[in-house]
């Protein structure tokens, strides 16, 4: 399960997962930090104040940028719905972006400020807004948060019902189009009765959406939307004696409203087992076993969350070991519990290995659950699951504001425990936790009945339209749709001004220094000290596109086997260290490049540096673990074959660059063929070619200096020696096929939507020199939440929760793409929509003046956004290196920006951005597009899914 929300990240290309198997003896590293030393560095101080009308306000200062994380969370989510109107709270977020009585589109003015894109959630239990912005925009912020909580009502019309009720049941149909799409309804329907509040989901059903009126929006608002049940947090460069006068000003007037009361809703006890079987377009059979647990303030909450990650949360969990690596019935494994404000839910899944008896396969699964029950953990497995969430709490302190950092750590405390610093209270019991209360916790929570579901592949017959509602659908008349009937005009408030916008600091960004190790592997490093952590990536020439066509997956499989066991250490081995450690090592491939990662705790860094040489320079490649990782990845690409977004994806690069150039590949899983054929030997040498000394550069960033950082590295690298054959080279410059525009359809039955992907490859290598008048023109276009295809498509015409076009980041030739999932009835005329945009701006409408000042000047003031945490950092010193730009590009960016008019603008529209020859990707139900394709008069060829 996730919260909704107002817009999703829509994916550009395949990411790869990468997992690690068991047993040896490891070599002897130096020791962990202890765990009190890490809970120690975890402080977010705060202050707070109320104002009388009820708002209460939590202000953390946080100097290290120019920004200011403004995070609101109402005291409202989709526990509170009555009958009738379940997926409401969820509507009515989206309806808070549509403009208020003073403020035409919340976004523009915002983003032309310099802010992040504002953006919200709603869960069962909050709805919460959050925009990061530069200090001189936090009063304007701060006027647009308080004129829709305090002046939304009289701009919310017919209209802007009508068309984002139509983006949230987008929204519902792309999350019922996914594999195992239609679980959480089955799951909500069975462990709670009719009517409990946590029983429908956040989306609620088709037949309620509906029916949801301007009556209901405007009683919502009156009886939720008061500052008396909100919680306001600033968070960055930002202090309270600042803070409170800008608080007061706008906020102080708006009147306080009835309070939210507390809803009854205690977790459920099963009188029996209870098991259901549902069918669904999957390749692999999935098992998931479900309980509610205890509330968010429980004495249990803690060492059940503990016990869980024990299970199949850690890379080592008794799951794991069992199920993945040691007998081998699953392919993957998972376990954890998901806290809410009255209760939880806590869940172990299994995806069954292929070929493998369900029915053993499960009676191993609930062996393992039971002796972790009779067993508890043992200390060395609590230590490094309580490690490894202290870790992750650290990186969060980097964020000040978004939707998981320290602006959500306070407001969260404060709205579900009484105290914003509740964090460090559960920090405190996760360092004094003892075996014997997690196990308690476990046979209190776990011994309970049980509620099974086996989702297994067949035809899907459940329909996800008529699911996630009250529950007594069939037994009671639904909701009769809204009428539309005209609502009564409302009494506006006074008129108010748009507060200035104050100058923004120019970008900092931290200064690089270079060094060589002995063997001459350049270190590039950019200290930066606001959390005691170390971001580190070891890059390598290579890449998906060392592979090509013909040996799709081969390079992603052998880096994937790097953590799957070196020399000295076992899988388990290496999974255990990490976990005791606090660290996180990575392996894998972009297009261009192979990196293993790390991120390290700084009092952890040398022995984490010990434990990711071993990796990186002496993988075993075993023959038990590939042949195993092997069986995962088969199983990964029939799950990506069984995606829509997957699908497309697989076809892409085949059909724009062609099997003969090196970018030509279904992507990182690879091909069924290829990867069935590989040996140990095979990925051996794949290893030996192009894993190589003279083809890496380390990269870091974070709390360490050169000095410290040079010995540390020298120690785990400084020997490697190249081999004597020359470095492999890859032939970016092979040609690819004549861009031509027409349909590749891929049938894909039931789907409520269609994916669509039009791409083709633009006359343009990525080390050009000179693309930021692209950059910009694709943001106007496609690349953000204002842009003219998410606006219209999404905004105007609600056909789809979301659209993105972009420009591929890669070193050779680069591709224009654009994805979106579309109702299935309106794939042809989204298609036609898509091309009639991107041909008017190629032509006849250029750049406007608001468009030019958000994408010039915008971007200008964000900058600091951009650059909050190591991994950003990271980021953008990869990309340097890789496209040959100057260390100080970031610094520069403000000049490069405003000197790009309109003229350049409009001239890389009509160059690059044309929808001549592209390629248009559909995946759908061709039962439901055939007759609509058809009248596009475009030239149709079908694939089949199979066969990617």
């Amino acid at each position: 399960m996730k919260p909704l929300y107002r817009l999703l990240t829509l994916p550009l290309a395949v990411s790869l997962a990468i997992t690690g198997p068991a047993g040896a003896q490891a070599p002897a590293a130096t020791p962990a930090a202890p765990l009190s030393q890490l809970v120690a560095e975890v402080d977010i101080p705060f202050e707070t104040f109320t104002l009388p009308n009820g708002l209460t306000t939590i202000v953390h200062t946080d100097r290290k940028s120019p920004v200011v994380g403004v995070t609101i969370y109402y005291r409202v989510g989709s526990k509170n719905e009555p009958r009738g109107r379940t997926g409401f709270a969820h509507l009515f977020e989206h309806l808070m972006f549509g403009g208020s009585e003073n403020v035409d589109n919340f976004d523009v003015p915002l983003e032309a400020a310099g802010s992040t894109s504002t953006n919200g959630s709603t869960w069962y239990d909050r709805t919460n807004y959050v925009e990061i912005v530069p200090t001189g925009a936090l009063d304007l912020a701060l006027f647009m948060e308080s004129d829709r909580m305090g002046h939304l009502l009289g701009a919310v019309t017919q209209d802007k019902l009508d068309k984002q009720r139509g983006v949230v049941q987008n929204e519902k149909r792309q999350g019922d189009n996914q594999p195992y799409g239609l679980v959480d309804y089955k799951i909500g329907d069975a462990l709670f009765p009719v009517g409990h509040p946590y029983r429908h989901s956040t989306i609620g059903s088709m037949a309620d959406l509906d029916a949801a009126s301007l009556t209901d929006v405007r009683q919502w608002f009156t009886d939720n939307y008061a500052p008396n049940n909100v919680v306001l947090v600033l968070a960055g460069d930002i202090d309270a004696a600042t803070a409170k006068p800008m608080v007061e000003r706008w906020f102080g007037d708006i009147p306080r409203g009835p309070e939210i009361h507390s809803v009854a809703a205690e977790p459920v006890a099963l009188a029996a087992p209870v098991r259901e079987e549902m069918a669904d377009q999957i390749p692999v059979t999935r098992l998931y076993r479900t309980w509610t647990g205890p509330s968010w303030t429980d004495p249990d909450a803690v060492p059940l969350a503990v016990g869980l990650h024990v299970l199949g949360g850690l890379a080592s969990s008794r799951l794991d070991n069992v199920l993945v690596r040691g007998e081998q019935l699953a392919v993957s494994v998972s376990a954890g519990a998901q806290q809410f404000e009255k209760l939880s839910f806590l869940q172990a899944t299994m995806d069954i290995k292929p070929g493998v008896d369900p029915a053993k396969a499960e009676a191993r699964f609930d062996q393992v659950i039971a002796e972790l029950l009779a067993q508890g953990p043992t200390e060395d497995e609590l230590k490094r699951a309580a490690t490894q969430l202290v870790s992750s709490q650290i990186g969060l302190l980097e964020q000040v504001g978004g939707f998981s950092g320290k602006g959500a750590t306070l407001a969260e405390g404060l709205i579900y425990a009484g105290d914003p610093a509740n964090y460090k209270k559960e920090l405190a019991e996760l360092a004094a936790l003892t075996p014997a209360q997690v196990q308690a916790a476990l046979q209190r929570w776990l011994s309970r009945p049980a509620y099974t579901l086996s989702v297994v592949p067949g035809d899907r017959t459940e329909d996800g339209a008529l699911m996630g509602g009250w529950g007594d659908e069939g037994t009671v008349a639904p909701p009769a749709p809204d009428a539309k009937a005209p609502a009564p005009a409302l009494t506006e408030g006074p008129k108010r001004d748009y507060p200035p916008v104050a100058p923004v600091a120019a970008l900092t960004f931290p200064q690089v220094e270079h060094a060589r190790l002995s063997n001459g592997i350049e270190v590039t490093l950019a200290r930066r000290t606001a959390i005691p952590k170390v971001s580190l990536a070891m890059s390598f020439d290579a890449g998906e596109a060392a592979d090509g066509g013909s040996r799709a997956g081969t390079q992603t499989l052998m880096m994937e086997l790097l953590k799957e066991g070196t020399k000295t250490r076992s899988a388990l081995d290496i999974a255990v260290a990490q976990e005791r450690l606090g660290a996180s090592i990575g392996t894998g491939a972009s297009t261009d490049d192979s990196t293993v990662s790390l991120t390290a705790l700084t009092a952890n860094l040398v022995p984490s540096l010990e434990l990711m040489a071993d990796i990186v320079r002496n993988p075993a490649f075993e023959p038990a673990e590939v042949a195993r990782v092997k069986d995962q990845r088969l199983a990964e690409i029939a799950q990506e074959q069984a995606d829509p977004s997957g699908l497309a994806q697989r076809a892409l690069g085949p059909l724009i660059y062609g099997d003969a150039h090196p970018y030509g590949s279904v992507g990182g899983t690879g091909k069924v063929s290829v990867i069935e054929a590989l040996t140990p030997a095979d990925l051996r040498a794949e290893h030996d070619k192009w894993l190589r000394p003279d083809a890496a550069r380390i990269t870091v960033v974070g709390d360490v200096t050169m000095a410290e950082l040079m010995p540390a590295l020298e120690t785990a690298f400084g020997d490697w020696k190249a081999p004597a054959a020359a470095k492999p080279v890859k032939n970016l410059a092979a040609p690819t096929p004549a861009p031509q525009r027409k349909l590749v359809v891929i049938d894909r039955p039931n789907s409520p939507q269609s994916v669509l992907l039009l791409a083709r490859v633009l006359p343009l290598e990525g080390t050009q020199q000179g693309m930021e008048a692209l950059d910009l023109a694709n943001e106007v276009i496609g690349d953000g939440f204002l842009s003219r295809l998410n606006m219209n498509l999404r905004e105007e015409k609600s056909w789809t929760y979301g659209i993105r076009s972009g420009i591929s980041g890669v070193t050779g030739p680069v591709a224009l793409t654009v994805y979106t999932p579309v109702q299935s009835d309106r794939t042809a005329d989204s298609i036609r929509l898509i091309l009639d945009d991107m041909a008017a701006f190629a032509t006849s409408k250029g750049v406007d003046q608001t468009e030019l000042q958000r994408v010039t000047e915008g971007n200008v003031r964000g900058l600091p956004n951009r650059y909050q945490t190591n991994s950003q950092v990271l980021n953008a010193l990869l990309a340097n290196q890789q496209f040959g730009r100057p260390d100080d590009y970031q610094a520069r960016l403000p000049d490069i920006y405003r000197a790009i008019d309109a003229g350049k603008i409009d001239g890389a529209a009509r160059q690059y951005l044309s929808p001549d020859d592209l390629v248009v990707i559909v995946v759908g139900d061709r039962d439901q597009i055939d007759s609509q394709l058809a009248g596009l008069g475009l030239p149709i060829e079908y694939l089949k899914a199979e066969d990617l």
